[in-house]
């Protein structure tokens, strides 16, 4: 996957700052991201959702709204309205200099304006909201107690997050007389709503309104445990999993990748872009990426040839420790193993038969956890060397090469 940063100009004249994220090979389709209320482009949810999709086909378009983030202008002089006006922006960018938005995502107040400017975006065909309100005016929760004070002031300073933003009359006034239920209503593109039960934030009951208030084709997905920014890693990579297996019913599925289908027993590679290093791996369904740091060339986007080794070693070696473990009843609660590769002298290594030029060396720290005597210590050190993989790699090998 690859970043690409951009710039276009806002509904202002500033220049808000955006970056796309790109598949490694051509993109199947592109998606905009408007992430949600004062935040940026750059919070762990938008970064994670967006680098995810990319690996899974899908480009995404990811930008700071005016004032926040990395773009130019007065957060101060903005509202709802012109946040609709950045994302239609945002979308010409797209349609102009790559290709128009099949797909659109906001989060939290990100999504009520992505619902609001879809209308908009005619080559959309899908929308998905995260955690989004059900009404723009939602938001003023989150600074009720400066409201007479905007109101009689015409602004004021509020503390959003542990950060200081100022809010003018205009936000309130604006926000306040948007409604997205008829928009909801008519909206032609299918949504999706994904929602966390135990959002404090923006409550799961403005999910079951947009529910009721949109028309088939509709979903709901829920998020369990997460919280409303969407914070752990985890609920992040679901939601995008979640995202692009739902959208491959909009957007033509022919275009999207396909995992390789590799025979049973196979480990299939296959280049992921001629232009780069990265590699597609298929093994019996599951789905890998392996890749070369920046220094050689590459663009690190899964581990390189000798560190899936280094894993193959230290996978096979914890399971045949924890293998004998419960063979034996032994008290172990945890394993963990440390691989570490280099090119050493021959000349450094005592028990090795090649005596001159370098040889591979695989350095192993293993970490064993439990109420364990020294001499189960000891005897899962040893049972470790019964590693197949270990004997494979230092046994006689034949590597039988062939073209077809």
């Amino acid at each position: 996957m690859k970043t690409q940063r951009l710039e276009f100009t806002g509904h202002d004249g500033s220049t808000l700052a955006a970056r796309l994220d790109l598949p490694s090979g051509t993109p199947a389709a592109f998606a905009l991201f408007a992430h949600c209320f004062t935040c940026s482009k750059d919070i762990p949810a938008a970064r994670r959702i967006a680098r995810r999709l990319a690996s899974l086909g899908i480009a995404v378009l990811r930008f700071d709204f005016t004032g926040l983030g990395h773009s130019d202008g007065e957060f101060a002089n903005t509202n709802f309205s012109s946040n609709i006006h950045d994302l239609i922006l945002a979308a010409d960018l797209l349609r102009n200099d790559f290709q128009a938005p099949q797909l659109l995502i906001g989060h939290s107040l990100g999504g009520a304006a992505i619902l609001a400017a879809a209308d908009a975006i005619p080559e959309a065909k899908a929308v998905v909201t995260l955690n989004a309100p059900a009404s723009p005016d939602h938001v003023l929760h989150n600074f009720s107690a400066d409201l007479p004070q905007i109101c009689e002031q015409g602004e004021a300073d509020v503390d959003l997050a542990g950060r200081t933003f100022k809010i003018k009359r205009d936000f309130v006034d604006d926000i306040s007389a948007q409604s997205l239920s008829e928009k909801v209503g008519k909206l032609r593109k299918a949504l999706l709503i994904m929602h966390a039960p135990l959002d404090t934030t923006v409550t799961v009951d403005n999910a079951a309104t947009l529910f009721q208030q949109a028309h088939h084709p509709k979903s709901f997905i829920t998020l369990d445990d997460a919280d409303h920014l969407l914070t752990k890693a985890a609920d992040a990579e679901y939601a995008a999993e979640m995202i692009s297996t739902w959208v491959q019913r909009y957007i033509d599925i022919q275009t999207l990748p396909k995992l390789m289908d590799a025979p049973e027993g196979v480990t299939r590679v296959s280049e992921a872009d001629p232009t780069s290093f990265t590699q597609d791996i298929s093994v019996s369904g599951h789905h890998l990426i392996a890749d070369e740091p920046a220094s050689y060339g590459g663009h690190y986007l899964g581990p390189t040839p000798y560190q899936l080794v280094s894993a193959g070693l230290g996978a096979c070696t914890a399971m045949t420790i924890r293998m004998y473990a419960r063979r034996k009843k032994i008290a172990l609660e945890h394993v963990e193993v440390d691989i570490k590769h280099d090119k050493i002298h021959a000349t450094d290594c005592d028990q090795c038969e090649q005596t001159s030029g370098k040889i591979d060396q695989f350095v192993r720290e293993i970490r064993l956890s439990g109420e364990l005597t020294e001499a189960e210590r000891q005897r899962l050190l040893e049972i470790a060397d019964r590693c197949p993989v270990h004997r494979t790699l230092e046994g006689e090998i034949d590597i039988a090469t062939k073209l077809v």
